[in-house]
């Protein structure tokens, strides 16, 4: 009997209900029950940035049967009517259940792993065109495949211990965020080379989300979510193509040396940027993912349009460049870049028209970012993070333009101060040493502890600050809390009057760092 793995309905998902409840369900019952879904868990944070792009595609399908403006071509040209479409079915309050049923049969076979014409997210022509020199099919390694296990040049562990010589299986239900995760943070370069004709190219294009972090409105429920993050029809950024098909809905295989196609709304614009291309290799006997095939998708050159769910910074040349996930950087510090543009940034567009989000529902909605630090242009890992912010719709710039700009000002304020706080430990050190002038290459030791004490301190320091009722001066209690994370590190040394002399300098530099208040017009 052959293999057979149905996203559908075996239940690889596990969700947490609003009553607390948790369950395993495939994603026919995850829609079904989205109303009465918090959240879902998945395997690490790139995972879950990549499925929800895919379940927003979905979404999308099963309200356009719910309400047909929706995927109306005229209605798109409008985003407000399109805006109005989608609140209808909001108002719903879920997903109808048989247009969930009569979508997921519709699109079963896309959606079964080992289907043998058409394996979900998947091609199965590189069992052919990833071969050796001998003829023999030459798979990458269930490794290259995993985020986190160690393959090639990438050694970092994020999990687990498997090594290339007994690399450890893996269940289908896990192997289908894995395939997901490399289709949006796969890297560029060296791969397993791929034969077409008379090519065989062995390195691919960096995925379209690698070393970012996407950030998602976040509902009282699943159903919630997924509605509000259906990114609104931008016609001068993608071809508005409604009934172009999504990759699980395909009856063929993409064109690997096709040139590239504009990218269309929504189907291009959620799940049409990869560049890799994957294939399992499961156990016949257990069905358990024992190897893998890891290489390029395409050598076309990737669409210039913007990813919804990311924060753009001019670059150099006035280029747009997708903000960088780091490790070190907390997300409180990206939040007014989401509440508002401004000049060298642009907000992610999924949060450009909360204006048309239902009021009773604005006072509930979250942020969920998700993160995952890698060399773009490298093969590296660094890790990954998410986090979720407390309700924040309420204070966009369209909403409430002051505490937007409270917002931003608290957060200019720290980082002022967190800049002021590196450089002056770093003189603190030179003046202790008796060198007078800082080492770039040795800065001291005092610089790693004070920074990740005053940043620690900071978040607490951010949220006071931006209560409603909070008008005091950011720049004053930034700095109080870098002279404290100062003093601390510094204080654990044997003091003596060169220690002395090197803070009360270090102290004098943080406090020029505090902007003069204006005096008011007529004093």
């Amino acid at each position: 009997m052959p293999l057979s793995f149905s996203l559908a309905d075996e239940p690889f998902l596990q969700v947490r209900y609003l009553d607390g409840r948790t369950s395993r369900l495939g994603l026919r019952g995850l829609f079904t029950d989205a109303a009465k879904i918090a959240d879902f868990e998945s395997p690490h944070p790139p995972a879950a940035a990549a499925m929800l792009r895919v379940l927003y595609g979905m979404a999308f399908r099963i309200a356009a049967a719910m309400e047909p403006a929706l995927a109306d071509g005229d209605v798109a040209a409008a985003p407000r009517q399109w805006l109005r479409a989608r609140n209808s079915v909001l108002a719903t309050g879920q997903f109808d259940p048989g247009c969930v049923q009569h979508y997921f049969d519709a699109v079963g076979a896309g959606l079964d792993l080992f289907d043998a014409a058409r394996p979900a997210f998947q091609d199965p022509r590189l069992v052919q065109e990833c071969v050796g020199t001998d003829g023999k099919p030459s798979p990458s390694g269930v490794n290259k495949l995993v985020a986190g296990r160690p393959s090639g040049v990438n050694g970092a562990i994020l999990f687990g211990h498997g090594t290339d010589a007994a690399a450890s299986p893996v269940h289908p239900g896990a192997a289908i965020w894995e395939v997901l995760t490399q289709s949006y943070f796969g890297p560029c370069g060296q791969c397993t080379p791929r034969r077409i004709k008379a090519d065989k190219p062995g390195n691919g294009m960096i995925g379209p989300l690698r070393g970012t972090v996407s950030y998602h409105p976040w509902g009282p429920d699943l159903f919630t979510t997924l509605l509000l993050g259906l990114p609104c029809p931008d016609p001068d950024h993608a071809d508005l193509a409604p009934a172009e098909p999504f990759p699980w809905e395909r009856a063929d295989l993409p064109d690997a040396l096709a040139p590239a196609e504009a990218l269309s709304w929504p189907a291009g614009v959620l799940t049409g940027r990869s560049r890799h291309a994957v294939l399992l290799v499961p156990d016949r006997e257990n069905g358990q993912i024992i190897d893998a095939y890891v290489t390029w998708s395409t050598k076309a050159a990737p669409s210039p349009a913007l990813d919804p769910y990311l924060i753009y910074d001019t670059g150099k040349g006035d280029e747009l460049q997708p903000r960088k996930a780091d490790l070190d950087r907390s997300v409180w510090r990206d939040l007014d870049a989401l509440m508002m543009d401004r000049a060298g940034t642009s907000r992610p567009a999924i949060f450009r028209h909360t204006r048309w989000m239902p009021s009773h529902l604005r006072p509930q909605v979250r942020v969920r970012a998700l993160g995952f630090a890698q060399e773009r242009g490298q093969q590296r890992d660094f890790g990954w993070y998410s986090a979720t912010t407390p309700p924040l719709v309420p204070w966009f710039h369209e909403h409430d333009p002051a505490m937007a700009l409270r917002f931003e000002q608290c957060r200019t304020a720290a980082e002022s101060l967190g800049k002021a706080l590196q450089y002056a430990a770093k003189q603190a050190w030179a003046d202790v040493v008796a060198r007078g002038k800082i080492d770039a290459k040795k800065p001291g030791p005092w610089v790693e502890p004070t920074m990740t004490a005053y940043w620690s301190d900071a978040e607490t320091i951010f949220w006071e600050l931006t209560q409603s009722s909070n008008t005091r001066r950011p720049h004053l209690d930034f700095r109080s809390a870098a002279e404290t994370a100062l003093t601390t590190v510094i204080s654990t040394q044997r003091r003596d009057i060169r220690i002395a002399r090197a803070l009360q300098h270090a102290r004098a530099l943080l406090w020029k760092a505090v902007p003069t208040p204006a005096t008011p017009v007529g004093q």
